[in-house]
């Protein structure tokens, strides 16, 4: 795509609203850190506030919030009944190590093995410490319960499991992994949907296969249900672990609690992070009863891994999900943004296709979207890229009809004044 003139630009985002808030916002502003790593490219903004589906700038301007983090607070910014339960914990107990008993962890853990398949649960802090944890309980199980020594996790092309050494080399994009060779062996990564490829790379050292539901960095991308049905057959006839990441696409997201139940299967490990804690730093590996051994005492351990403040958040949270019927919740709002959306975008071909479950949801471009990206910023709308080409949706699970048809009616208007004075032109 040819850069826009500023004319363009002029045109595309138009002049700031009024979105004024309280002179304490503007208060609270914090001085920008000139001492952070620059590993982020940061957008110009700085958020100081946040309530429900709306945030606020410190310099008092106010957005309607369709990224909610990264698919993080799924319950709204600053929901009251997880909010109260951290204020209570902060006052009863913030640390303790995991060599004693910390009861929030098993009521947390009741919680999510009563309704899912998992029987048993490891607390971490992050989605990428949680698929960490899912790769070493796979390795672990191969090598110290059935003792064939396998060790290879097969992955898909697109796929995004985390920053960590290991999780990056398991993610199938290259550009994480630019500069941090020599990356460690075990790992295989093959072109999504392709069954031949992925019989190919099964071998003797084969211990699982990892994928997502919807490949949500790599685009917003559905997994096949024809496919997933011969992976798990694969898994079976070669005694392979399946492993699902649901660190974006669980805790309802995709309008299930768990993705992987849109498709009828029972993963031997699932992870999660994200939208489990509201905001607050937590992960989640469960598995299968069979590979409790696996993690027998100092097999692996986490300093910070449910705590009792995050205990608390992660089971105020859930509870508040179950006692809402949010998944389901999700799933309504998802197909009624898909519906308004593809009726205000029907006109254009430079929209290719909209898709995605729940409230995750893509809109693929015939061109890059980062220019209207930042022009919805302008005009108060918050989203986000999955890829170069695709404008990436995701609101919180409580968000209104009003709601979604400001943030489709400011959208639809910035695509069509793209599509109309930008370099884009159909076919091209």
């Amino acid at each position: 795509m040819s850069e826009l003139t500023q004319a363009d630009k002029d045109s595309l985002t138009g002049e700031p609203q009024d979105r004024s808030v309280e002179k304490e916002v503007q208060e609270a502003a914090p001085a920008k850190l000139s001492a952070v790593f620059p590993s982020y490219a940061r957008y110009d903004i700085s958020l100081v506030k946040g309530k429900g589906s709306w945030v606020w700038d410190d310099q008092g301007n106010k957005y309607l919030d369709f990224m909610c983090g990264l698919a993080v607070t799924s319950l709204g910014h600053a929901p009251e009944k997880v909010g109260a339960k951290l204020k209570e914990q902060i006052d009863t107990l913030w640390h303790v190590s995991n060599l004693f008993h910390i009861p929030g962890q098993d009521r947390v853990a009741a919680l999510l093995t009563a309704n899912s398949c998992a029987d048993q649960v490891f607390f971490c802090n992050s989605g990428a410490e949680a698929n960490e944890a899912a790769i070493k309980l796979a390795r672990r199980y191969h090598q110290k319960v059935k003792g064939t020594g396998r060790y290879e996790v097969i992955t898909f092309e697109q796929s995004f499991h985390g920053r960590t050494i290991a999780t990056l080399t398991a993610t199938g994009q290259q550009k994480v992994k630019e500069g941090f060779l020599p990356l460690p062996a075990g790992f295989k990564t093959v072109p999504l949907h392709d069954l031949p490829a992925l019989k190919a790379a099964i071998s003797e050292n084969t211990a699982a296969i990892m994928l997502e539901m919807v490949l949500a960095e790599g685009g917003v991308l559905e997994v096949q249900q024809e496919f997933l049905d011969a992976v798990v057959a694969l898994c079976k006839e070669h005694g392979l672990l399946l492993i699902v990441d649901e660190v974006q696409t669980g805790m309802g997201r995709t309008g299930k609690l768990f993705a992987h139940q849109h498709y009828g299967i029972e993963p031997d490990i699932f992870t999660l992070a994200k939208g489990v804690a509201s905001g607050f730093p937590a992960g989640v590996m469960l598995g299968k009863g069979y590979l409790r051994e696996a993690f027998s005492p100092g097999a692996h351990a986490s300093t910070f891994g449910g705590t009792p403040l995050a205990a608390a958040v992660m089971e105020a949270t859930i509870e508040t999900m179950l006692e809402d019927n949010l998944a389901q919740r999700a799933a309504d709002m998802g197909e009624y943004l898909k519906g308004l959306l593809g009726d205000k975008l029907a006109d254009t071909p430079f929209v290719k296709e909209i898709r995605g479950k729940g409230l995750l949801i893509g809109i693929e471009c015939a061109a890059p979207v980062g220019d209207i990206v930042l022009a919805g910023q302008q005009r108060g709308l918050l989203f986000v890229q999955a890829g170069p080409n695709v404008i990436r949706l995701l609101p919180n699970f409580y968000v209104s009809v009003e709601e979604i048809h400001q943030a489709v009616d400011i959208l639809s208007e910035l695509i069509h004044t793209y599509a109309n004075n930008g370099k884009w032109e159909a076919g091209s």
